[in-house]
């Protein structure tokens, strides 16, 4: 029987977004300048005020305000009338250094042997649904998004955009778990105040529907362009207007949105947030390794819907566990269990491994903190830093390496595909 499946995203300028892009800039500037920084930084966000909190073992000193401020003004809150703007808003550090009973449990003499900064589990998926491996619903609830940016900063075609929205998709299945239509599309904006609330609300609808919808589906192959039907039911700013918003209307705070930040409902979440931690942090790195494993295994053909989890103790390099689930879209002749054994001799799921396979002790981060972590572009960029010294520091760093396609080839030939 059909079902329905539906996943959300939320804007670069939500407030707990706004939140997340503070944090991982910090953990960028840290990097930047000191490689084997051990940061945790938590950022609260809400009228007028930033609020930095969080452990840091460095031998940089940074100027948090500004870092703070820059990452405001390139959401794009940069005017009084937001209630909110990189320029007048206060900040307020809170953070302080990172407790020595942690740290003697990550670093250690032999930097292979690294502990996990914390215990947990952590869980990457991917699926054929998508050129990118990941969910449909998830991956158009993003795309809807950026582009609204993308409109936003134009000022063209759509001039009273605001920084906050959100977007949500709903696709219906058929009963071999293939999308046959997207039923539902609901796109709140934030936007200019006006004086005819009707017209206003109408012309809204109108350019969601007319303007921004065409130019997402312009950029999808034709199979997934088919999904958009005149049945569509779009709820577009269904509460009325929209004016206050961002961190005036709702407190923002690091780690709320690590369903959007991973795979929309799909698959399965461990808990830990990504925002604001360095790789040390297992929630992230391991969360990051998991996604490159389950990526990798579904392009090479042992299955075309794969979860993998693994589990580490605080202080331990060796992982508890890895687990795989294919769903029983299995291609290999082998039971998951097995498929789980091959996996854990393929990939050294040590913290200090993943860092090296995947480059993560570089300032990679900012990138990942708005329209998710996973099933982005992998690509070669260059990034410059200034310290409060004086200090610039330009880096050539490579963002999204958990989604290079790197290991096919090797994992064919252990599965004998």
């Amino acid at each position: 029987m059909p079902y329905l499946f539906t996943s959300e995203s939320v804007s670069e300028g939500h407030p707990d977004k706004v939140a997340d892009q503070i944090s991982d800039a910090l953990i960028d500037n840290f990097l930047a300048f000191d490689p084997n920084s051990k940061v945790a930084c938590e950022t609260l966000v809400t009228t007028g005020q930033v609020v930095l909190a969080g452990e840091v073992k460095s031998e940089i000193y940074l100027d948090v305000q500004k870092i703070a401020r820059d990452v405001i003004n390139r959401i794009g809150y940069t005017k009084g009338e937001y209630m909110f703007d990189g320029n007048s808003c206060g900040v307020l550090s809170a953070i302080h250094e990172q407790s020595p009973d942690i740290n003697q449990g990550v670093e250690r003499a032999n930097p292979e042997e690294q502990g996990a900064g914390d215990q947990g589990m952590m869980f990457g998926y991917a699926t054929k649904e998508t050129d990118n491996f990941m969910p449909l619903a998830l991956d158009l609830s993003h795309r809807i998004l950026k582009e609204l940016a993308a409109l936003r900063r134009e000022n063209k075609e759509i001039a009273y955009l605001r920084p906050d929205a959100k977007s949500q998709v709903t696709i219906e299945y058929g009963d071999d778990n293939q999308p046959l239509r997207i039923d539902a599309i609901v796109v709140s904006t934030q936007h200019d105040d006006f004086d005819e609330e009707p017209a206003m609300l109408a012309k809204i609808k109108e350019d969601m529907i007319k303007i921004l919808i065409p130019r997402v589906k312009s950029q999808l192959k034709p199979e997934i362009q088919a999904l958009f039907t005149d049945q569509i039911i779009y709820h577009i700013n269904p509460t009325g207007k929209f004016v206050i918003g961002g961190p005036h209307g709702d407190t923002g705070l690091t780690g709320r949105k690590i369903i959007v930040d991973t795979y929309g409902g799909k698959g399965a979440h461990g808990g830990g947030a990504f925002s604001g931690k360095d790789p040390s942090k297992v929630d992230r790195s391991a969360a990051y390794a998991t996604r490159h494993i389950a990526k990798n295994m579904v392009a090479a053909g042992v299955a075309e819907e794969v979860l993998v989890q693994v589990s580490y103790a605080i202080g331990v390099a060796k992982p508890m566990g890895i687990y795989v689930n294919t769903y029983g879209t299995s291609k290999v002749g082998m039971s998951d269990g097995e498929i789980a054994k091959k996996i854990e001799g393929i990939f050294d799921m040590r913290p200090y491994a993943i860092e090296q396979r995947l480059k993560l002790r570089n300032p990679i981060y900012e990138e990942t903190a708005a329209y998710g972590h996973m099933g982005r572009e992998y690509e070669k960029v260059f990034k410059t830093f200034k310290n409060p010294y004086g200090e610039a520091k330009t880096l050539e760093v490579e963002l999204f390496t958990w989604e290079k396609l790197d290991f096919v080839d090797k994992i064919k030939k252990e599965f004998g595909i």
